[in-house]
């Protein structure tokens, strides 16, 4: 089998998503790492590609001579991962885009929704494939729990409550840490703290499994340590397309919290509970019956949570592993495989929309506001 090539901007050396990505493109011997821009430091990062490989000629300074060599290439990468700050996200993905190149996007997509709005029109008008890497969607029980959602094992759908909500971003000592500091800078971070940091996660991961839009929020935002301009602890109802009620809590404050992911689907024959830091089990409770434990690695699971397994039941798969099926999902995708359930360009454009929808509903005292995109209204 022909392997894919990929290439990698950002996540250098001591990066914490540069290795989750490194590893989950390997995993399944469907890629092959071919060219890299790792560093914001030229020769830093020409030397730390080289360490992990690459060859000379495809260790790149930066993005920008990345782009300029790799396009006229005979052997020119299939897929680009964009792992840089935030802020340079729209620039390198729609710089990529335009020039041929399939593009997977860390989150936030972009930092405002007007931008957002032009990655779709490229990603549409070029062809090629736009993705984000909400890599929580693609774990297994996760694709297990969507799955039951769409085959009515719920019946209609009432309520969805999730939350990302951690607390190591707590210590007030430790604000001035440059690593934390930036979350909260209006300047590097935009116009949201958490709510875009780690929010956004469980927004789409709510759109995700219940199969549905986010259409209005209403948001309470609060930044609980001193000097901190955006906010580190937010809660945010919001509204679905079907009717569907809401409600998100994500805060980095929460001392004894570790990941704290999770997310509760309730409809009206039964609810579904599933927790990142225990992502092998979905728990299932039927009306009238006793709550069961759904495990990773039964026989009669759906074909999508079967098919991103990789070990035997009781053998934990984490969260490298989550992101090696984002890169399964693509490259599946280049490959015509119409199975992939992958987060586009337009799932990173209503995350935004929804940033700037609960931003501005929180300067208004949780007033309900629009939360979907122009384009999309």
């Amino acid at each position: 089998m022909t392997k894919l090539k990929w290439g990698m901007i950002g996540g250098g050396e001591g990066s914490q998503i540069g290795p989750a990505h490194r590893l989950g493109a390997l995993a399944d011997g469907l890629f092959e790492f071919s060219a890299a821009a790792l560093d914001h430091r030229p020769d830093v990062g020409r030397t730390y590609a080289k360490s992990l490989g690459i060859s000379e000629d495809r260790a790149y300074g930066d993005w920008k001579e990345m782009l300029t060599r790799e396009k006229n290439r005979e052997d020119r990468i299939d897929l680009v991962t964009v792992a840089t700050p935030n802020s340079t996200h729209f620039e390198i993905t729609k710089s990529f885009l335009e020039a041929g190149f399939n593009v997977l996007c860390e989150k936030p997509m972009t930092m405002t929704v007007d931008e957002g709005e032009e990655i779709v029109k490229i990603a549409s008008k070029s062809g090629k494939l736009c993705t984000v890497n909400y890599c929580y969607s693609a774990y297994p029980m996760v694709r297990q729990a969507r799955d039951m959602v769409q085959n009515g094992e719920l019946g209609k759908i009432r309520l969805i409550v999730t939350n990302f909500s951690h607390g190591h971003h707590g210590n007030a000592e430790d604000a001035n840490n440059p690593r934390v500091r930036w979350r909260y800078d209006p300047q590097m971070a935009g116009v949201s703290g958490q709510f875009a940091d780690c929010g956004i996660h469980a927004l789409h991961m709510a759109s995700f499994i219940g199969n549905d839009e986010v259409e209005s929020v209403s948001a309470d935002f609060a930044s609980t340590i001193k000097g901190r301009e955006l906010e580190d602890d937010a809660m945010v109802n919001f509204r679905m397309s079907s009717g569907i009620v809401g409600r998100l809590w994500t805060s980095s404050v929460a001392i004894g919290r570790q990941h704290g992911f999770d997310i509760q689907v309730f409809g009206e024959k039964a609810g579904l509970k599933w927790k990142s830091e225990h992502p092998n089990q979905l728990i299932y409770s039927k009306v009238g019956n006793r709550t069961e434990i759904i495990e990773k690695g039964e026989n009669n699971l759906c074909e999508d949570a079967l098919r991103l397994s990789r070990v035997a039941i009781a053998h934990p798969e984490g969260f490298p592993l989550a992101v090696a099926n984002i890169y399964v999902d693509i490259a599946a995708t280049l490959k015509g495989d119409k199975r992939a359930n992958l987060p586009t360009a337009s799932d990173g454009l209503r995350s935004m929309a929804a940033v700037y929808s609960a931003t501005e509903s929180a300067k208004n005292n949780g007033k309900w506001t629009d939360a979907r995109p122009p384009m999309f209204r």
